[in-house]
């Protein structure tokens, strides 16, 4: 990495990157092969290249510091950028699956590292499609925020299936959520707004907040305000849709029906396009074993 008085990319006035040389589509398709680096699970992690103030060795021990923040499709990192200044003693990573837009959010942790010595070392970002490999970087109830803002909305019917919050992937969420951990969304698409709410609250495992909680959160009011995309949309008087709810316990009532409709999916393989469970009974049994360790 070049330093920055050496990098036409970096603002001779900011020392920040400048966004026009990071540009890139507006998104990815989160069901085409990349290819980078993904961790085997876990344990594997290596925390200190991400933290290095607070992880000096790649070797994970007992009682050390893991990240507990996570923004899923971090786009520009403004939102990770204001929480790393809110909770200077919490983890949290940036998911980016589009390679420039990731390159620039490292470039702009780097920046801001230099020019304010001892910040911004609890934040950091990684390439990766959070859809396939979220089990792969969190343990089981490790995380206390997700945050999902402003996805691709995927109009088309056929596309649902790419919509980072869905019915299956909910049970992924679940599992990395610790009891109490809060999902946020928010859309500036009223249909994606009420698609993801009716998920959430559809969903055996997750709850609303009270209205105490929610007026509470300080990070609620930098849902719409942190980020580039929740600006743009400020700037030009659009209005926007939240849904925040958190992770508890499985509601008694859905025990028996649960493990039907997992097996259910699993028998039939539906098409793919219509977002439905593939695979065989096993595959069902075993997602459904996996989901009850949660509890």
């Amino acid at each position: 990495m070049l330093e920055n008085e050496e990098n036409p990319c970096i603002s001779k006035s900011t020392r920040l990157p400048r966004k026009r040389f990071y540009r890139a589509r507006a998104h990815s398709n989160p069901l085409s092969d990349s290819h980078f680096p993904v961790p085997i699970s876990p344990s594997h992690v290596d925390y200190s290249l991400h933290y290095p103030q607070f992880c000096q060795s790649s070797d994970i021990v007992a009682g050390s510091k893991k990240i507990e923040f996570a923004d899923i499709g971090c786009g520009f990192g403004g939102l990770l950028i204001s929480l790393a200044t809110l909770f200077p003693e919490t983890l949290m990573i940036g998911m980016e699956l589009r390679d420039k837009v990731t390159e620039y959010v490292k470039e702009r942790i780097v920046a801001l590292r230099k020019a304010n010595p001892g910040e911004y070392q609890n934040v950091s970002v990684v390439r990766t499609n959070s859809m396939k490999y979220i089990p792969n970087y969190f343990e089981k109830g490790q995380l206390s925020k997700m945050f999902f803002l402003f996805p691709d909305p995927h109009f088309k019917e056929k596309n649902h299936r790419r919509r980072v919050i869905s019915p299956h992937l909910l049970d992924e969420y679940a599992y990395v959520l610790r009891v109490g951990g809060i999902i946020y969304t928010i859309t500036d698409v009223e249909e994606l707004g009420d698609w993801m709410k009716s998920c959430l609250e559809g969903h055996c495992m997750f709850e609303a907040i009270t209205e105490e909680e929610f007026e509470a959160d300080p990070v609620v009011k930098l849902l719409s305000s942190a980020t580039e995309e929740g600006q743009k949309v400020s700037r030009n008087g659009g209005q926007t849709f939240r849904a925040c709810l958190k992770f508890g316990r499985q509601k008694k009532s859905d025990h028996l029906w649960r493990p039907a409709i997992l097996l259910m999916g699993a028998k039939y393989k539906l098409k793919p396009n219509k977002g439905q469970l593939r695979g065989s009974y096993k595959d069902g049994l075993l997602l459904y074993l996996f989901l009850a360790r949660a509890h």
